[in-house]
């Protein structure tokens, strides 16, 4: 079974920086489009960041120029680099693949467990 094996996180201090991995494990053919998004308490999940296979990245709006995506095809890995960080990006962070192409089979809509990003003021 795909899993999606998220890392790092943790508390920084606002105008700090993070980075987040996640990789993807199983017996995998290609990925489309991998990201992130998050979700605050209260608030619905959102996302954050997007990058196609071919490398065409998608931000939201609340992180332009301040995070980036970046992709490992060959080792099926995304990474998630946050700069500036605010109180306001407190969330927990997901991985995200929309389609995984493995041996025989697709999976969708594949999700990692989440990883805590707090950002203190």
């Amino acid at each position: 079974q795909v899993q999606l094996v998220e890392s790092g996180g943790g508390s920084v201090q606002a105008g700090g920086s993070m980075t987040l991995s996640c990789a993807a494990s199983g017996t995998i053919n290609s990925i489309n489009a991998m990201g992130w998004y998050r979700q605050a308490p209260g608030k619905q999940r959102e996302s954050v960041a997007m990058v196609a296979s071919g490398g065409l990245t998608k931000y939201g709006d609340s992180v332009k120029g301040r995070f980036t995506i970046s992709r490992d095809n060959a080792k099926n890995r995304v990474d998630l680099q946050m700069n500036m960080l605010k109180p306001e990006d407190t969330a927990v962070y997901y991985c995200y693949a929309d389609e995984i192409i493995l041996l025989g089979r697709f999976e969708y809509d594949v999700w990692g467990q989440g990883t805590q990003v707090t950002v203190s003021s």
